[in-house]
């Protein structure tokens, strides 16, 4: 089993890495940085990447629907100034389970994803792994 200079295993911080982006991305970029500085694995590499690189997919349609969000408040004050009325309750709640579902759904991705770096296996996730294979 190849080990990292760190003394564990190549897998186990492959995991780390997937796991670790599911609580904090401080953390995930500090260990990710140090794994492009200082590790020579090409696997790991790619490992540390992909997880940084799947928070940011997730983060960009985060940031879509707040932006559609924010939209929406602009129009419904505006057209407050003219003394109609527009319901925004349903469509923050409407809003607010899209960034609900997306979290989830992250999470399902990080889990399966780190479960499977544990056999340094990997998980296709689509458009991250196009971006990287056309980048790295």
């Amino acid at each position: 089993m190849e080990k990292t200079k760190i003394g564990i295993s190549i897998g186990l911080l492959g995991a780390a890495l997937y796991f670790i982006a599911i609580i904090n991305i401080v953390p995930l970029v500090v260990i990710a940085g140090y794994v492009l500085l200082f590790e020579e694995n090409a696997w790991l590499k790619r490992v540390a990447v992909k997880a940084v690189c799947v928070v940011i997919f997730f983060a960009i349609f985060t940031a879509l629907i707040n932006l559609v969000s924010n939209s929406y408040n602009l129009i419904v004050d505006i057209s407050a100034l003219f003394g109609d009325s527009i319901n925004i309750a349903q469509f923050h709640r409407v809003m607010n389970i899209l960034r609900t579902v997306i979290s989830v759904v992250q999470v399902i991705v990080l889990l399966m994803l780190g479960f499977s770096a544990l056999k340094q296996g990997n998980v296709k996730f689509g458009p991250v792994d196009n971006t990287i294979n056309k980048h790295m």
